[in-house]
């Protein structure tokens, strides 16, 4: 009973984990557990709930982090170009979910751990390729070649971080939060309550008295 109370409030605890690691500072910068939270949400959760309770709490965190940003250091992040980004990253996390549903929770751990390094790459070349491709922000390096788009993947825009080390952060923190999101649900799947042993015990001892009652019948 306990091992079942547990396991139904897990994903809202992992959501809780995930939210709480979103607070800014908490990380370095594209360092984040969202990859893997899309990912193994798509292994672990059933049904519907693979899909809107990793998509909402990513859009409620998103609009605190948003109003954050907007109001203590006066970004704005609700121009149009802010928000394309955004559907872009929205795009990667349904593609991410997809990928998850691909894999059985009974998968090996170092399935899943490729599975989410696989899925931080995946999120990185949707948003980079889209970025390039749609350029909300008009980055002039951006230009419709090989070479622009090798630009976005690699450099990307003056003034700000080289994209590689993003590429580099975002593979490190999705192959970390897939561990420990994985090893939390299988550890939880295989552990069991003292109580759970006692009453596996009992019904182990009274079968075979039922089945030679039966027999005497």
């Amino acid at each position: 009973m306990v091992k079942e109370k547990f396991q139904r409030w897990l994903p809202f605890a992992l959501m809780l984990v995930f939210a709480l690691s979103r607070i800014p500072g908490m990380l370095p910068q594209n360092f984040s557990a969202a990859y893997a939270l899309a990912f193994c949400a798509g292994v672990f959760f059933t049904g519907a709930r693979a899909w809107w309770l990793p998509l909402v709490t990513l859009l409620v965190t998103d609009v605190a982090l948003n109003f954050y940003y907007w109001l203590a250091l006066g970004y704005n992040v609700w121009d149009l170009p802010v928000l394309k980004y955004q559907l872009f990253n929205y795009a990667a996390y349904v593609a991410l979910i997809w990928l998850g549903r691909r894999f059985k929770p009974q998968a090996s751990f170092l399935a899943l751990l490729g599975g989410g390094i696989l899925g931080a790459l995946l999120f990185y070349l949707i948003t980079n390729t889209a970025s390039w491709f749609f350029n909300p922000f008009h980055n002039p390096e951006y230009t419709k070649t090989l070479l622009g788009w090798i630009t976005a993947l690699t450099k990307g825009t003056g003034g700000w971080p080289q994209t590689w080390e993003f590429f580099r952060n975002t593979l490190m923190s999705g192959g970390l939060f897939t561990a420990l999101f994985a090893g939390a649900v299988k550890l939880t799947a295989t552990s069991e309550s003292p109580a759970d042993k006692k009453a596996g015990a009992r019904d182990e001892e009274t079968d075979p008295e039922g089945e030679s009652e039966e027999a005497k019948a």
